[in-house]
């Protein structure tokens, strides 16, 4: 690695402001992708399910714009890095009206060489709370970048 990023394995990040979800953005980001389960978007159906509201679909989570605050600390992938993957585990739905803090610690630096040369990888998880203190999800976010020579 050619900047000592690994110094900062194990370091966690906060995010600024909670997110205050809405039944609007939860809506739209329906819309977005396509997802049209009553669920997430009929009040009405909503109250008869199994969450008695509407909840956002899993995929939510991954809407949200909190790991810029860790790469841009990270020489390599503040400027240019792509994002190669994104894994998450839900906990506890999201729900319209929750405000959701976000804490993201840099798990892992590491490099694979492959046919097209050397590239290198972070692998960044935050953690999203609610109001509550309930544990929504666990997000695993990897940036990926060539090592340049």
């Amino acid at each position: 690695m050619r900047h000592d990023d690994s110094k900062l394995v194990g370091r966690t990040f906060e995010a600024g402001a909670p997110y205050l979800v809405t039944a609007e953005g939860i809506a739209n980001f329906c819309a977005a992708v396509g997802d049209r389960n009553p669920l997430y978007v009929d009040p009405e159906a909503a109250k008869l399910g199994p969450y008695g509201e509407i909840v956002a679909p899993p995929a939510f989570v991954a809407s949200f714009r909190y790991t810029s605050n860790v790469f841009d600390q990270l020489p390599r992938f503040g400027r240019g890095g792509l994002m190669s993957g994104i894994d998450f585990e839900l906990e506890t739905p999201i729900r319209a009206g929750d405000s959701i803090r976000v804490s993201s610690e840099l798990k892992q630096i590491y490099e694979k060489t492959g046919r097209t040369g050397t590239m290198e990888f972070a692998v960044v998880r935050s953690t999203l709370i609610n109001q509550k203190g309930q544990v929504v999800a666990r997000v695993d976010h990897r940036m990926m970048n060539r090592v340049r020579s």
